[in-house]
């Protein structure tokens, strides 16, 4: 009985509501608005209870917003904007964070599902991973469940994208360098079966006409440490300008030509993507391809709610174009 009465406090304290009144939602009974009853079973949701049973079949104003990390700045920024147009939506947002050795995207969906959630938002997920395994999104589909991919993902999922277009990323990065005498330009991307990645690097022969791309590309995991190591080898073989597929890839470029006795920008240039939080603080501050964060989040939250409500899926792209950031880290090639 004790449990039950905790139960029925905690709830209440969420919800901003009586026992009394926690107690008649949870029982089925009238003499309680709609907008206080959603508001009862979004908290129990949140506190982790379980529905009475016949309440189970109701989804939760509860939205799933799963991402891969929270160290790369760029991810806390996207969960800022997405839970607050949430908020405003009426929904709770439940975050859910990846982290190494802690729990998979498999076994936050499976929660998430077992929460009752109107939708998920993922980003940065396995389905922007070709050879990574996909059957928990299936699990989505089959429960007929609204969900948005923030950047380029597996076509064959099928699931409305909101992606920042790498086409014009990696041609702003390119014709920037390009433009400072910069010839010999190399790429540090993520590993081989990241989607956005491949975008990258097939922009890239496509403006460079690149017939072999072998000697002026590296991959890398999205660590520092890894882009140190991919980097040390472009600027070892002459590279000159390194354009990367993250602010952190590229703070790991910078490390490697210092390591290397490289001076950036006066040896090397170096173009970030993102441009995430404190990259006017590095040294020197980091000239990067911005992603329309702000935007892409409120359209994913849009393309969501307008899933749940009933009014359709768009099954299409929505591609956004970023912008060139010029600060310190990019300068005009060596003897120029």
């Amino acid at each position: 009985m004790a449990a039950v009465t905790k139960r029925l406090t905690e709830v209440a304290r969420k919800a901003g509501v009586s026992e009394a009144t926690v107690s008649r939602v949870l029982n089925g009974r009238g003499g309680v608005s709609e907008a206080t009853r959603t508001a009862v079973l979004t908290a129990l949701d949140v506190l982790g209870y379980e529905r009475p049973t016949k309440l189970r079949g109701e989804r939760a104003r509860l939205v799933g917003l799963v991402l891969p990390e929270l160290q790369n700045p760029i991810f806390p920024a996207l969960a800022e904007v997405v839970t607050g147009s949430l908020a405003q939506r009426g929904f709770t947002p439940a975050l859910c964070a990846r982290t190494i050795g802690g729990v998979s995207e498999s076994d936050y969906v499976e929660m998430l599902l077992d929460h009752q959630v109107s939708g998920v938002i993922f980003a940065g997920g396995s389905y922007a991973l070709a050879d990574a395994t996909h059957e928990h999104y299936r699990r989505l589909t089959d429960r007929g469940l609204p969900v948005v991919l923030v950047n380029a993902g597996v076509d064959e999922l099928g699931f409305p994208r909101v992606s920042t277009d790498d086409a014009v990323a990696v041609e702003q990065a390119y014709g920037h360098l390009r433009s400072l005498g910069h010839e010999r330009i190399g790429m540090v991307l993520g590993p081989e079966g990241h989607v956005p990645s491949r975008r990258k690097l097939a922009a890239m022969i496509r403006v460079a006409g690149w017939t072999d791309d072998t000697a002026y590309v590296e991959r890398s995991s999205f660590s520092m440490e890894g882009a140190r190591v991919a980097a040390s080898k472009l600027i070892e073989r002459g590279v000159t300008g390194v354009i990367c597929a993250s602010d952190v890839l590229a703070l790991g470029s910078i490390r490697a030509a210092r390591r290397l006795g490289r001076a950036v920008p006066t040896d090397v240039s170096v173009v970030g993507y993102d441009d995430s939080a404190f990259m006017t603080c590095t040294d020197p501050p980091l000239t990067t391809v911005r992603q329309p964060i702000e935007t892409m989040g409120q359209a994913a939250v849009d393309l969501l709610v307008t899933q749940i409500e009933g009014a359709g899926v768009l099954h299409d792209e929505l591609l956004f174009e970023p912008e060139l950031v010029v600060r310190g880290s990019t300068a005009p090639a060596p003897g120029r």
